[in-house]
This record gives structure tokens, sequence and C-alpha cells, in this order.
């Protein structure tokens, strides 16, 4: 498995969080954050390690990051747990590394789709 860090700028609130995602040797991921942010925070003294597979493939209600931002996120809009299903992904080997971006699009402004 990958070890992967992941930096997620939240956006207007400027607070960063940076992931640390690892395999702990036993099949399951590590997930290490420090943040600005206390609400993230809060969040992660509740991570234990899990299994990629488990939760990347879950549907939202039932995802333990999803679960556990919906306690101590009060901002719904919060890019950060999926910031950190992303590192999960990537250091189970689920996925490639490659940037995720939300971008404001200005009126008429014209944007390729593939």
């Amino acid at each position: 498995m990958t070890d992967c860090r992941v930096c997620v700028d939240a956006g207007v609130c400027k607070m960063k969080t940076l992931i640390t995602a690892k395999d702990n040797g036993m099949g399951l991921i590590e997930i290490e954050i420090k943040s600005d942010c206390p609400n993230i925070l809060k969040m992660s003294w509740k991570l234990e390690p899990m299994s990629p597979y488990a939760e990347v493939e879950a549907p939202f209600d039932k995802s333990s990051v999803y679960k556990l931002a919906a306690n101590a996120i009060p901002h719904t809009a919060c890019p950060v747990p999926a910031g950190i299903v992303k590192a999960l992904e990537v250091a189970g080997d689920l996925g490639l590394k490659r940037d995720s971006v939300i971008r404001f699009v200005e009126d008429g402004e014209e944007v390729e789709l593939k």
C-alpha cells in the first residue's frame, strides 16, 4: 500500500488541513490529521484505523468518515471529509494520486466537459 499526504484548503474559512494516510501493516489505514480547524481536530480524535475497501465502497450514510464528520463539523460544504476518503483510497491502492478541484465559474465562462 502507498503512504499518502493530502492538503485541503477549505476555502473561505481559510483553514487548512494536512491528512496523512498510512498502511499499518495489517491491511488497515491509519489517518493522522493536522488542522487549523478545531472541528476537524475534534473529528480526528475519533478516527480509528479503517479498511480502505469498506470505507471507499460505503454509501455516504454508512461511511465512518462521514458519520464522524456529521457529529463534529457544523458546515456540510466542508471539503475535508472528502479529502480524508481520497487519501484513504490512495493509501489503500484503490485510486491514483490526482488533485480534486472545486472551482467557481463566472457567468459566460466556457467549461469544457469530456
